[in-house]
């Protein structure tokens, strides 16, 4: 008992147990020494534990998603519009990865799903283009080609384009060329392709536009509740925020073209704002052969009854556009012009792939590809033809400048060549979404530096 005392004293002095855990421990062993051994004995640790990679890593990814919550949470939409373009940046080299028809798809799989960012930023007032009796955010659009059977169009034109066409859609399904197809000069940011207008068929892009176009009236009729008239102000079209175009174009093995293009418009032209013939395409036998004088007369006058016999309502049937190569001679051109006039056509998108080669890609990998060249290598041809166009047309027809546009400043001299709207794809395909707020502000960087209140004053500012 005197060793118990000894010890409980002990134990006092140094803060380890109390009295009666000693006079326990010194009872139940009978020993002095296990008594001072139990007293002494310091809380067990807690187990250790063992980090791996994996723990790490989500660890990490939880972290980064707490913090990205936080971020979002704290910022306007302007802001998160404006981080997400930035992001894109550096994925948009991934799809480089990617063999070009691959990336293709998985970019329409990607905009179709929404998974690119969204524009909520508004344009800035000075871009603005009223042409056809409709109100363009902003001239820059995205041309055929990319989407050819409108999987994606709400997510293309949420990225911020004033427009955007889909197509060529053929009236026949049609699986297009053998591949490989597509081909990158990524030395020259140009693409020669020839797909040869694969397509789902009218029918399957019908559904798809009609299903947009449903969704576009009831936001409508919502927003018509809660708003007075004189506070709506509608911009864009029946697909949404943007104007959609509608691209035609004829099957392989058809042999009345006039036909396909008929049946087209009799299908898709009351989802279109405006309705394009494409007769440019060299990569189905014989269609280039549509834009001689003749034959392209007597293609439009079909193709023109066949629209004006719909039943249209109060804003009336679309208009209709004819898309041509850079390929073509003066006396083509002159030719096409002429017609133009005479029909009153609505509109001509200069220009297609060229199926020339230019001396800056000569000897680069894959420049003797069958198929149209398209990128950067094409601007300088199509804005000599566009240039060429506004003055045989004597500026009375909507003009849309495509070809090899990567900035705001060729965007900017397009227009000024005669365009009205401009169309990307190429460089889209390389740079992605980042692209296009970039090029808006750089075009209107140009405007504004030259004076000009808005893009619709500086169309053919170089023929005044």
């Amino acid at each position: 008992m005197r060793e118990g005392r000894l010890l409980a004293a002990i134990a006092r002095r140094y803060g380890y147990g109390s009295s009666s855990c000693i006079h326990t421990a010194a009872e139940t062993s009978g020993s002095a020494k296990e008594a001072v051994a139990a007293a002494f004995q310091k809380p067990p640790l807690p187990p250790k534990i063992r980090l791996t990679w994996g723990r790490v890593l989500t660890g990490t990814l939880l972290g980064a998603v707490i913090a990205g919550g936080a971020y979002v949470g704290t910022r306007d939409e302007a802001t998160i519009s404006a981080w997400t373009f930035e992001a894109a940046k550096y994925i948009n080299p991934l799809f480089r990865l990617l063999d070009p028809e691959n990336a293709h798809k998985v970019a329409i799989w990607a905009s179709s799903h929404c998974l690119c960012p969204r524009e909520t930023r508004p344009d800035p007032p000075v871009l603005e283009v009223s042409v056809w009796g409709r109100t363009f955010s902003n001239p820059v659009g995205l041309a055929a080609g990319f989407d050819k059977n409108a999987e994606a169009v709400e997510g293309l034109l949420g990225i911020g384009f004033g427009f955007m066409e889909v197509g060529s859609v053929t009236p026949v399904p049609q699986e297009g060329n053998p591949k490989p197809r597509v081909f990158r000069l990524p030395e020259q940011g140009a693409i020669i392709n020839r797909y040869g207008f694969n397509s789902e068929g009218i029918v399957a892009v019908a559904k798809r536009l009609g299903a947009q176009h449903g969704k576009r009236r009831m936001a409508e009729t919502v927003n018509s509740a809660i708003t007075t008239n004189a506070e709506q102000r509608v911009l864009g079209g029946k697909a949404g925020p943007g104007i959609l175009g509608v691209n035609l174009g004829k099957n392989k093995t058809s042999e009345d073209a006039a036909a396909d293009y008929v049946q087209g418009v009799h299908t898709l032209s009351q989802y279109a704002d405006y309705l394009v013939i494409n007769v440019s395409s060299p990569n189905t036998p014989g269609l280039r052969k549509l834009q001689g004088r003749k034959q392209l007369k007597d293609l439009i006058k079909k193709v023109l009854a066949a629209r004006d016999e719909m039943q249209w309502g109060e804003e009336g049937p679309p208009p209709l556009l004819v898309k041509i190569a850079p390929d073509l001679s003066k006396q083509d051109l002159a030719d096409i012009a002429a017609v133009a006039l005479s029909l009153r056509l609505d509109g001509l998108i200069i220009a297609n792939t060229t199926v020339s080669r230019p001396d800056s890609v000569i000897g680069l990998v894959h420049v003797d590809e069958m198929g149209g060249l398209s990128g950067k290598p094409l601007f300088t041809l199509s804005t000599e033809v566009l240039r060429e166009m506004y003055q045989l047309t004597w500026g009375k027809i909507p003009l849309v400048g495509c070809g090899g546009i990567s900035s705001g400043e060729e965007a900017y001299v397009k227009i000024r060549a005669g365009a009205t709207l401009v169309q990307l794809y190429t460089t889209f395909a390389y740079e992605g979404p980042a692209l296009i707020p970039r090029i808006k502000a750089e075009l209107a960087a140009c405007l504004e530096r030259d004076g000009f209140k808005s893009a619709q004053e500086a169309i053919g500012a170089d023929h005044r």
